[in-house]
């Protein structure tokens, strides 16, 4: 067979109908849509496996942006959307409810006490998640005749969306947003109170303007797309004792950290403090559909309880509390009721520190750290990010690095076999590439 031969059929596989069809009516994400590498052409998951039109199967050493904890179609959460979907696939959340969100919202809330976090809002995604915490927490004040708060504290090397308010919210000037300076409202953004000078700074920014803030937001133990940046347990304790002091809320932000990733199930357990409101989404249903849920507790919840319909808070997705989604929540919870996740979570994390360490000693390595699930090899730059993660592809894996970082997050329940891979494909790579 001649080469143009191999290379036409090869082509050709990779290349179905669709894909030639399609592509050049779609828009990718975080992509400069001139220069990125084409994408892969997937019809089919299964594991912690991505099978591509080519035949070829890859690791996923994300899980999907995190949110495949349990790996792609898990035979529990799959029946519970499929029974849920002979019933009823959707209905609309205003005026009327049903049993698989009702049923979620008192799990979450069991599972996040002790406390008083038991007030439940549905939505679809992360991001509207958070929105709808930033307009809580302002209307929380509105509604009791304090209009001037209505700014956020929020730190260097957070993330918490792209929409508008979360945008607002996230590092401005390290992230990807820093293009929408001047449109985004102005918020306060300082260091986390890490150390002394950092504490110092930060307390100071809390004299100047606590009349003006509604409430600190915060990702609690790792800034997860600002950089996968770790800080401990004490940070959130100091937060929670300056939010008292000042009469200021909380929010933790566990779009990324929720549902067992950092080695608890969730982060804020390890501080043994509480937010006033949590936002949740990616793993709630085990990476299977689109589902966030925005938490507020007793004290948030009873500022909008009233005989003034002004008072109430004028937000509803269309898809919220959709009930597919919420019945592959409710799988979800089951699975981590019954099967070992933080087990398998701190299994991973010690596999993790063996397979990256060996990657410090790489010159251009300037960290490497873990924390539960979520493995980090940071670089001091990377210079061609499309190249990088074609070069993992080559390997048989799925990573995808950011920024300067090169992360795994792998689903809970990855083979052995399948997670020596991904940590071996890191350590070649970047040996190759030092």
């Amino acid at each position: 067979m001649s080469g143009n031969t191999r290379e036409n059929k090869q082509k050709k596989a990779v290349s179905p109908p669709w894909y030639a069809e399609g592509l050049d009516h779609v828009w990718l994400p975080y992509a400069q849509m001139k220069t990125v590498a084409p994408p892969l052409a997937v019809t089919a998951t299964h594991g912690s496996r991505i099978v591509l039109a080519d035949g070829r199967e890859l690791i996923d050493g994300i899980a999907s942006w995190w949110t495949a904890c349990h790996g792609y179609n898990h035979p529990h959460i799959r029946a519970a959307v499929e029974r849920q979907l002979d019933q009823m696939p959707h209905v609309m959340f205003g005026g009327l409810v049903h049993e698989p969100a009702l049923t979620l919202a008192r799990r979450l809330v069991g599972l996040l006490g002790p406390g008083d976090l038991d007030r439940v809002f549905f939505s679809d995604s992360g991001s509207v998640a958070v929105e709808v915490a930033l307009k809580m927490a302002v209307q929380y004040w509105r509604n009791q005749g304090r209009r001037s708060r209505t700014r956020f504290l929020a730190f260097t090397g957070g993330y918490h969306g792209d929409t508008t308010g979360a945008m607002a919210v996230s590092d401005p000037r390290g992230s990807m947003h820093a293009a929408f300076r001047g449109l985004l409202p102005e918020q306060i953004t300082v260091d986390l109170p890490l150390d002394e000078r950092s504490t110092a700074a930060f307390e100071s920014t809390l004299e100047r303007h606590a009349d003006e803030l509604a409430a600190i937001i915060v990702e609690p133990l790792v800034q997860g797309a600002g950089g996968m940046l770790f800080h401990d347990a004490q940070v959130l304790r100091t937060l929670r004792a300056a939010a008292d002091r000042y009469e200021l809320l909380l929010i933790f932000d566990e779009i990324f950290t929720g549902f067992g990733r950092t080695g608890a199930l969730f982060a804020f357990r390890e501080a043994g403090v509480v937010s006033d409101i949590i936002t949740l989404s990616k793993a709630l249903t085990g990476g299977t559909l689109p589902l966030a849920a925005t938490i507020a507790g007793k004290k948030v919840f009873e500022a909008f309880w009233s005989d003034d319909p002004t008072h109430a808070l004028m937000h509803g997705p269309t898809f919220m509390a959709n009930p597919l989604a919420c019945a592959a929540a409710n799988a979800s919870l089951d699975l981590f009721e019954r099967e070992p996740r933080l087990d398998q979570v701190a299994k991973i994390s010690s596999a993790l520190t063996v397979g990256l360490e060996p990657c410090r000693k790489l010159p251009g390595v300037k960290d490497v750290r873990v924390k539960g699930a979520i493995g980090v090899v940071e670089l001091d730059r990377i210079e061609d990010l499309n190249a990088l993660r074609q070069r993992f592809v080559a390997e048989g894996v799925f990573i995808r690095p950011f920024g300067t970082v090169v992360y795994l997050t792998p689903a809970f329940t990855i083979a052995e076999d399948e997670f020596a891979k991904l940590t071996d494909a890191v350590r070649r790579v970047l040996t190759e590439r030092a």
